[in-house]
């Protein structure tokens, strides 16, 4: 019984902590966008997250790339 003592005390502890941890994120939007990391998973390297100015950068290089690729001496 003299466990009680204890146990009560330390369970309310643990709720706070709880209550406290889920109001931080809330605060600090951990919870705003729950549906892109399970689409995103599904489109690898999408050019639709770039900035406008990574997608130029992304395509001069591939442009580059092939470019090189085109020179190159067939052994």
């Amino acid at each position: 019984m003299t466990i009680l003592y204890l146990l009560i005390p330390l369970s309310l502890i643990l709720l706070g902590l709880a209550v406290w941890a889920f109001f931080w994120a809330v605060k600090h939007d951990q919870f705003e966008d729950l549906e892109g990391p399970a689409h995103r998973i599904l489109f690898d390297n999408d050019d639709n997250d770039l900035t406008p100015e990574q997608r130029a950068e992304r395509k001069k290089a591939a442009t580059k790339q092939a470019s090189d690729d085109d020179h190159e001496p067939h052994a």
